[in-house]
C-alpha cells in the first residue's frame, strides 16, 4: 500500500526513446513551469544520499531560475497533510494514509527548489495537477497553452497531468532529467508512453536554450 524504499538509478536521457508523434516547439511566451510534488515526504523514500534526487533538484532549480528570468508562471503542487480520508478518496485504497500520517516537516517543498514570491502553490488532490485546482484558470488567464512538467513521480502524477493537459488542448513537455520515479524502468516507460500518446519529452538543456534570457 504505502510507497516502499526507492533505490537510486542513473538519470535517464532522451537516447533510446521511441520516435514521438508530436513535434511541438517549446515557446516560453506560451508556457508555464509545473514543479510537481517535490515535497520532502515524496523525496524521503530515496534516502538522504540519492544521486538521482541530487540531479533532479539541480535540474529543477535551473528550470525554475530560467522560468522566472523568462517571465513564465511557476506553479508548484503540494499535498496538504490535513486532508481527510473522505477528501483523499481512492488514493487511500492505493497508497494508504500517505502524507496525512507523516510528520509536519515532510509536507514542506524541498529547500533547494522552494517557491519564491510571485510563484503559485496549489494544493494537490489527485494524480493530475489539474484536478480540483486553479492550474487551468492560471494558465488561461496568463494566455498559456504549453506546460513544462518536472518533479515526481514520472509514471503517476507527472504523466496524469500531461495526459489531462493534452485532453484540454494544452501542449505538455516532460523534462526527462528533471523527473524521478520508482525505478529506471518506470521512468523510461513513462517517457516512452508520453512521447507516443500525449506530449513531447525534452531534457533540461533543451529547455534552457529556449527564451530571451537563456
Amino acid at each position: 500500500m504505502a510507497i516502499e524504499t526507492l533505490a537510486s538509478y542513473p538519470m535517464p536521457d532522451c537516447h533510446g526513446l521511441p520516435n514521438g508523434r508530436l513535434h511541438w516547439q517549446l515557446q516560453p511566451q506560451r508556457a508555464v513551469l509545473l514543479i510537481h510534488d517535490l515535497q520532502e515526504y515524496f523525496l524521503s523514500f530515496y534516502g538522504t544520499e540519492s544521486r538521482l534526487i541530487g540531479q533532479l533538484l539541480d535540474n529543477v532549480a535551473k528550470l525554475a531560475d530560467w522560468a522566472r528570468n523568462n517571465q513564465l508562471p511557476v506553479v508548484y503542487t503540494a499535498q496538504n497533510r490535513t486532508q481527510t480520508a473522505a477528501q483523499r478518496g481512492l488514493l487511500s485504497d492505493a497508497w494508504g494514509p500517505g502524507l496525512t500520517c507523516a510528520p509536519e516537516f515532510l509536507q514542506q517543498i524541498n529547500s533547494r527548489v522552494r517557491p519564491k514570491e510571485g510563484d503559485h502553490v496549489l494544493e494537490k488532490w489527485r494524480y493530475s495537477a489539474f484536478q480540483r485546482s486553479e492550474l487551468g484558470r492560471i494558465m488561461a488567464q496568463a494566455g498559456r497553452d504549453q506546460i513544462i512538467i518536472c518533479g515526481v513521480y514520472a509514471h503517476i502524477g507527472c504523466h496524469a497531468t500531461a495526459l489531462e493537459a493534452f485532453m484540454n488542448d494544452i501542449q505538455p513537455f516532460a523534462v526527462i532529467d528533471a523527473q524521478a520515479d520508482f525505478s529506471e524502468q518506470h521512468h523510461r516507460q513513462a517517457m516512452a508512453l508520453l512521447s507516443t500518446t500525449c506530449g513531447r519529452v525534452v531534457d533540461t538543456a533543451t529547455v534552457l536554450k529556449s527564451g530571451i534570457h537563456s
